[in-house]
């Protein structure tokens, strides 16, 4: 059995009015080849389609497409879409249905986003040369996430998905984990990360791949089993992409044979000049992937490159918990020291124990759930 994860499929910009002509080959095509070399190959689908009608979910940047994009996923050989990330919900409820609706019309398999929680949790069994493989698909907790009376993402969650990775192991000959999450545009996953990802496998997963960062991070094996911490963009055109890192990723091939779990990385530049995915060769990656690797395999240096960069997201944290920071003129006046902070130790204090403590927790979900949506 031979299985091919890959990462963020978004048709965007010179993407987008290339699939609106269905001029799909000029983008896929030098990828279609390996794409069909796989008995079932899964792309994350990063966006709802849009047939019209569907309301965005909040105000914030809103990505779609249209019935082409996804399209175009069938095109390149895809036979399976992800919908377990943070913006399968951006048009709404309305948008999960047009893109459920469009996956059953197009005749694509699809894992990790419904028409409610229960749906959106399921795992996807599929049987592909007399064997049964088993999908679980979920992301971190932002704005997509399924409930039980809104359709969306199946979220991150340990206990749940130790369920499902024990239900799978009683129906499936093999079970793969595919998770969205970590932190944007860094290159290393969190010692959180780590940790849960390590978990599935000692549930049962045989093999565990993560995207979400738009960049490309390392990999490990646990137990024998590959842990993939970030596989870039798939295709994802920006007009002015945030890093150099956006433009690489790379797929990967997993082949079950009995008990091992072999795998290949398949690189690739995206996005670049030109919009289109141009396959690299695979020395190109190997040293940047090695020095990540190393990074991976030290739990003390991987702390503390995650300290240093969240030392360095400081002002980030800090424009979301003092909303004047928000506001353009007074940050300008903040920062010029002209008014004060209103942010004081107290309050902080406060804010912790709503934010660490999970029965305080519980009482803020329950308050952003029925104020946001």
């Amino acid at each position: 059995m031979k299985i091919l994860v890959a990462g963020d499929f978004c048709p965007q910009y010179r993407v987008a009015e290339l699939f609106e002509r269905k001029d799909f080959a000029s983008v896929l095509k030098e990828v279609k080849g390996v794409i069909e070399q796989y008995d079932y190959p899964i792309v994350n689908f990063e966006c709802p389609v849009r047939l019209g009608g569907e309301k965005p979910n909040l105000d914030r940047l809103s990505l779609f497409c249209s019935e082409n994009g996804m399209e175009a996923a069938a095109y390149a050989g895809f036979k399976c879409l992800t919908l377990a990330n943070n913006h399968f919900r951006d048009w709404g409820g309305g948008g999960v249905v047009s893109t459920l609706s469009t996956c059953e019309k197009l005749k694509l398999d699809h894992v990790g986003g419904g028409a409610d929680l229960k749906k959106a949790s399921e795992t996807l069994y599929k049987e592909i040369g007399g064997k049964v493989l088993a999908i679980i698909n979920c992301c971190e907790h932002e704005f997509s996430l399924a409930t039980t009376s809104r359709g969306g993402s199946n979220p991150l969650d340990l206990v749940a998905q130790f369920n499902a990775i024990q239900e799978a192991k009683s129906q499936a000959d093999f079970t793969i984990v595919i998770v969205h999450g970590g932190h944007e545009h860094y290159q290393l996953p969190s010692p959180r990360m780590v940790e849960s990802y390590r978990f599935f496998v000692d549930a049962g997963a045989d093999a565990v791949v993560n995207h979400h960062q738009h960049c490309v991070s390392g990999y490990e094996i646990y137990k024998d089993r590959p842990i993939f911490y970030g596989i870039g963009n798939f295709c994802f055109d920006m007009k002015t992409p945030p890093t150099k890192m956006w433009h690489t990723g790379y797929m990967v091939g997993l082949e079950f044979l009995g008990g091992k779990v072999n795998f290949e990385i398949h690189p690739y530049t995206q996005c670049e000049e030109k919009a289109t995915i141009s396959l690299i060769n695979k020395n190109v990656l190997r040293a940047e992937l090695d020095s990540l690797n190393a990074v991976i395999g030290n739990a003390a240096r991987l702390r503390e490159e995650a300290d240093k960069y969240y030392e360095q997201s400081m002002n980030d944290v800090r424009k979301v918990i003092n909303p004047l920071l928000n506001v353009r003129y007074i940050s300008r006046l903040y920062r010029k020291g002209l008014i004060p902070d209103i942010i004081t130790k107290r309050w902080l204090m406060y804010l912790c124990n709503y934010t660490m403590c999970e029965s305080h927790r519980d009482k803020m979900d329950y308050f952003f759930e029925h104020n946001m949506y």
